[in-house]
């Protein structure tokens, strides 16, 4: 299982302002779950996952069926809703627990 910490706060002049923060931890199956054998259909389990991840990440904070844009930064993922001065980040955690 994969752990994966998100992170949802508001926005100032279009940059994460975190003068509130709501942070939740979820957790993922392998990407063998979604088909991934080791050699064959990586790119198509690779989709499923993160879609995937984001439907749970957003369901965590209380973003279920909200629209926005979504952003795959070098570290994590993010997550812009429409008409709204919020931002959600979606990090892998790094605990080795």
């Amino acid at each position: 299982m994969n752990k994966h910490i998100v992170e949802y706060t508001d926005t100032f002049g279009g940059q994460a302002n975190y003068s509130w923060a709501r942070r939740e931890t979820i957790t993922m199956p392998e990407l063998t779950h979604y088909g991934f054998d080791g050699g064959h259909g990586y790119v198509q389990a690779n989709k499923a996952y993160d879609r995937e991840l984001m439907r749970r990440a957003k369901a965590a904070v209380g973003l279920t069926g909200v629209r926005g844009q979504r952003c795959e930064l070098p570290d994590c993922l993010e997550f812009r809703p429409h008409h709204s001065n919020t931002v959600l980040f979606v990090y892998p955690c790094e605990d080795a627990a």
